[in-house]
């Protein structure tokens, strides 16, 4: 387990005020969640538009906006299975980057309903990728077979592209959109297949 990251699980009024918390406070020597991203220069006509509910959703969801438009920082990993995946390489795709382990409880819980959200979007071009920060990596893939989770995974066991985020604690997601911004942040699980969750990505999709 790990000593930087909380593996309680964030509910109700409480995971409101760590949100808060974690947004508002620069941690001495790391960046806060908001750094995650770099700072982009004036966004083109299109980014992350309120088109086909993006908005409604956002909020319907607990997602925090960032308070500036910011292009999420790229990075290459290597996918476990055997492939590599560029941020850079999925422009014109939105993107849900998910930080997880199998230790964290709230994390396993939201994953069947990501893998019902991919599979329902990926087919347009909707893209997901979960990072695993378990140092021991013989535990991901039974954990993905057990549960019969398609999406692709990258192990982080150093928590390298954790830290290039800003992650203090699990779950934590970033949504970025087709023209690789910072959408929305979740810190926190999410009902990732109920009708809000689709209509964020279907709106991200028609931008």
């Amino acid at each position: 387990m790990r000593g930087g990251l909380m593996l309680t699980g964030i509910v109700a009024a409480a995971a409101a005020l760590v949100v808060v918390a974690l947004f508002a406070v620069t941690i001495e020597g790391q960046r806060e969640p908001a750094d995650a991203a770099t700072d982009a220069p004036k966004p083109g006509p299109v980014h992350t538009a309120s088109v086909s509910g993006v908005d409604e959703a956002v909020r319907e969801l607990d997602l925090i906006r960032p308070a500036k438009p910011k292009q999420a920082s790229d990075f290459t990993v290597s996918l476990l299975s055997g492939d590599t995946m560029k941020l850079a390489g999925q422009r014109g795709k939105p993107v849900l980057i998910n930080f997880w382990a199998t230790w964290c409880g709230p994390c396993r819980e939201e994953m069947p309903a990501m893998e019902r959200l991919y599979n329902k979007h990926r087919a347009r071009g909707f893209v997901l990728l979960a990072v695993s920060v378990d140092t021991n990596a013989e535990l991901v893939k039974p954990f993905l077979q057990q549960h019969k989770l398609t999406f692709p995974v990258t192990l982080d066991a150093k928590m390298d592209l954790a830290n290039a985020y800003g992650v203090r604690a699990l779950p934590a997601s970033f949504v970025i959109d087709r023209n690789g911004y910072l959408t929305a942040l979740a810190l926190g699980p999410r009902a990732w297949d109920n009708r809000a969750a689709n209509t964020l990505v279907e709106g991200l999709l028609a931008q």
